[in-house]
C-alpha cells in the first residue's frame, strides 16, 4: 500500500472510531500511534509517542492555555453571569424581548472572560431561564436566545479555540483573538435584531417591560466593573505589545483572583474546587493536543494532506472549480462536524488535511479560523446533535424538540452571519492588521 492509502484508511478507521463513541484524544493517539509505526517503523513510532508529550507541554505558548481556562473558572464559580444578567435586563428590560436580548447580551460579556460556550450558556441558562418564564416569555423565544448566545462563547476572545487554532497552525494567537472581536459583537447583533423580529412577528412571545430607574441601572452597572477592567486589559496588553498571550492569561487569572476574593465571592473553601475543575479542563485539553500532533505526525509521513491539498489545487486550476465552491463544501463539512462533535476536537481533527488546502487557494490562515471557530458555533446549535442543546435541555430540563425549534431563527441568522464574513474578510482583518 502507498503512504497515501495507509493515510486514508487511518482517516476511515478514525471516524468509525469516533462514532463508535470512544475518546476523541485516545482515537487520535491510537490511530496516529498505529500509523506511524506501519510507514516508519516500531521505533520511530516509539520516538514519537516520546517526544512529543514533552515537546508540546514544556511549549512557552502553552502555558497561556491552564491561566485563561482558570481565568474563565474563577469568574464562573464567583457568580459573575449573574451581575452580567442583571445589568443587561435593567440595561434592555423595558424593550420588547428586552429579557432575551440581555441574555444574549450578557452572553457575549460573559464570553469576554470565559473562553467556551458550553459553559456560557449553562451559566446563563441558571439565571436567565427562570427569570423569562416568570415574565411570561414563550419556551422558543427564551430556549432559543440562552442556546445560540451561549455559542459566543468561543469567538469573543479570549477563546480556547483560536489559542488550540493558532498553536496548530504557528498563527498568532493575539491576531486571532483580534480577529474574533468584530465578528463576536456582529454576531450578538444579529441575535439580538432575530429577537426583535421575533417579536414583531409574534407579539405574545415576549412582553413589553416597565421601565427602570436610572439610579437602579448605574447600581447594577457598578457590579459588572471587574469583567469590564479584566477584558479591556487583557485585549488592550497584546493589542498594544504590552505583553504576550502567556502574560494576558497570567494577569487574567491573577486579577480574577484577586478580585473574586475582594468581593468575597470566591472563599479559601471554594479554592480547592476551582482550582480541580481548572485542572481537569487543562488535562483534557492537553491531551487532545499531544493527540493530535502524533495525529499529525502520523498525516505528515502518509503525505495525505500535500497530496489533497494538490489535488484542490487542480480543481482549481486545470478544471476551473471556483475557490469558493470549495470553501462552501468546507462550511457545510464543519457545520455536520460541529453537531457531533466539540469544538476543539473538531479543530484538532480537520485542520491538519485542510489547512494546507486553504493555503493553496490563497485564503488568510487568520480569516480562516475566525470562520472555523464561527461554522463550528453554528454546528453546536444544529440539531440533532449539537452539544449547546443537550447542555441547555439538561439545564432547563425542557424537551428535546422544543429545544430544538427553538433556534432555529438564530440558525437562520447564524447563515447570514457566515455569509457575510466569507464576502467581507476585512471584518476580520481589519483589527489584525493594525497590530
Amino acid at each position: 500500500m502507498t503512504p497515501q492509502l495507509i493515510g486514508i484508511i487511518g482517516v476511515v478507521v478514525l471516524v468509525v472510531l469516533l462514532f463508535s463513541r470512544m475518546w476523541v484524544a485516545m482515537t487520535m493517539f491510537l490511530v496516529g500511534f498505529i500509523g506511524c509505526w506501519l510507514l516508519g517503523g516500531f521505533k520511530m513510532a516509539l520516538s514519537i509517542i516520546g517526544s512529543v508529550p514533552y515537546s508540546q507541554s514544556y511549549n512557552y505558548t502553552m502555558a497561556c492555555l491552564p491561566l485563561f481556562v482558570l481565568m474563565g473558572v474563577v469568574l464562573a464559580k464567583s457568580g459573575l453571569g449573574g451581575d452580567l444578567y442583571n445589568f443587561a435586563s435593567k440595561l434592555l428590560g423595558r424593550i420588547r424581548g428586552g429579557l432575551a436580548m440581555a441574555t444574549v447580551t450578557a452572553c457575549a460579556f460573559f464570553a469576554a472572560v470565559c473562553g467556551d460556550s458550553v459553559t456560557t450558556a449553562v451559566t446563563m441558562g441558571k439565571v436567565s431561564y427562570p427569570e423569562m418564564k416568570r415574565h411570561n416569555y414563550s419556551a422558543k423565544i427564551a430556549l432559543g436566545s440562552i442556546t445560540a448566545g451561549g455559542t459566543i462563547g468561543v469567538l469573543i476572545p479570549p477563546s480556547i479555540c483560536f489559542i488550540i487554532y493558532g498553536l496548530i497552525t504557528q498563527q498568532s494567537i493575539g491576531a486571532l483573538f483580534m480577529a474574533g472581536m468584530i465578528p463576536g459583537i456582529l454576531q450578538a447583533l444579529f441575535y439580538i435584531i432575530t429577537i426583535s423580529i421575533i417579536c414583531k412577528v409574534k407579539p405574545d412571545a415576549a412582553p413589553q417591560g416597565k421601565a427602570i430607574p436610572i439610579k437602579e441601572k448605574a447600581k447594577s452597572a457598578i457590579t459588572v466593573w471587574p469583567v469590564v477592567v479584566l477584558f479591556i486589559l487583557i485585549m488592550y496588553g497584546m493589542y498594544g505589545g504590552w505583553f504576550t498571550p502567556t502574560e494576558g492569561g497570567a494577569f487574567g487569572a491573577f486579577f480574577a483572583i484577586v478580585i473574586s476574593f475582594l468581593n468575597k465571592r470566591l472563599t479559601p473553601k471554594d479554592c480547592y474546587g476551582t482550582l480541580k475543575e481548572a485542572a481537569l479542563n487543562t488535562a483534557m485539553i492537553y491531551f487532545l493536543i499531544v493527540s493530535c500532533y502524533i495525529f499529525l505526525r502520523f498525516m505528515a509521513l502518509s503525505e495525505l494532506p500535500a497530496a489533497f491539498s494538490q489535488f484542490v489545487t487542480r480543481l482549481n486550476a486545470e478544471y476551473n472549480v471556483p475557490g469558493y465552491i470549495i470553501m462552501l463544501a468546507i462550511c457545510v463539512m464543519y457545520i455536520i462536524l460541529g453537531c457531533f462533535v466539540d469544538v476543539l476536537a473538531a479543530i484538532l481533527l480537520t485542520i491538519s488535511i485542510l489547512y494546507p488546502v486553504v493555503l493553496a487557494l490563497g485564503y488568510s490562515p487568520i480569516w480562516f479560523g475566525v470562520i472555523v471557530v464561527r461554522l463550528m458555533e453554528i454546528g453546536m446549535l444544529s440539531p440533532p446533535f449539537g452539544l449547546n442543546l443537550f447542555a441547555i435541555a439538561k439545564t432547563t430540563k425542557e424537551p428535546m424538540g422544543t429545544v430544538y425549534r427553538s433556534v432555529i431563527p438564530f440558525l437562520i441568522a447564524d447563515v447570514a452571519h457566515v455569509v457575510l464574513l466569507i464576502f467581507i474578510p476585512w471584518l476580520s482583518l481589519w483589527l489584525p492588521s493594525l497590530m
